[in-house]
């Protein structure tokens, strides 16, 4: 349906978004797995350490081994 398809480009258009904004903040990991990935979620490479400064520093929430959900990240 249009509904399914507006969601799965929003998707897809938060990746490449996330992407950038990595890269343009200066980050020297390779983030080519964020757009290269499909579907709602995300593995980001994070480590433990690195989920739990996000979750603890900036209210930023996702498991452990750092897998996020890409319908809950914004452009704002």
């Amino acid at each position: 349906t249009g509904e399914c398809r507006a969601m799965a480009e929003r998707i897809s258009s938060m990746r490449v978004a996330l992407r950038e904004r990595l890269e343009a903040l200066g980050s020297t990991r390779n983030w080519e797995h964020v757009t290269s990935q499909i579907g709602m979620f995300c593995y980001s490479g994070l480590s433990k350490d690195e989920v739990e400064r996000l979750r603890e520093e900036y209210h930023v929430y996702c498991t452990s081994d750092g897998r996020m959900s890409m319908a809950g990240v914004t452009s704002g």
